[in-house]
């Protein structure tokens, strides 16, 4: 328990804070199992879904949800996956 007005109010804030990053971070999480699958199936949408993959993990770096270096370590392992054709399991 919090023993203050100001500790309260500020586990308040981060419990909100979690869960908005938590679904952040799923979404995320969702666009790349999508992507997977697409470039998995040959699916003439994988460079679509690439570009949407790179756009929130972009968004995720900047807003620091992410850290930068990784964010841009999954946006190559994603490319990398599409230009192999989907031979390279390992995506993230």
């Amino acid at each position: 328990m919090p023993h203050s007005k100001q500790a309260a109010k500020r586990a308040r804030t981060s419990a909100r804070q979690r869960l908005k990053n938590r679904e952040e971070k799923s979404k995320i999480r969702t666009g790349i199992r999508k992507y997977d699958a697409a470039v998995a199936a040959g699916s003439a949408e994988a460079p679509a879904l690439l570009s949407l993959c790179h756009k929130m993990l972009d968004q995720a770096g900047a807003k620091r949800l992410l850290h930068p270096n990784a964010a841009a370590r999954k946006k190559g392992q994603l490319a990398r996956k599409l230009a192999s054709g989907g031979a390279n399991s390992k995506s993230h």
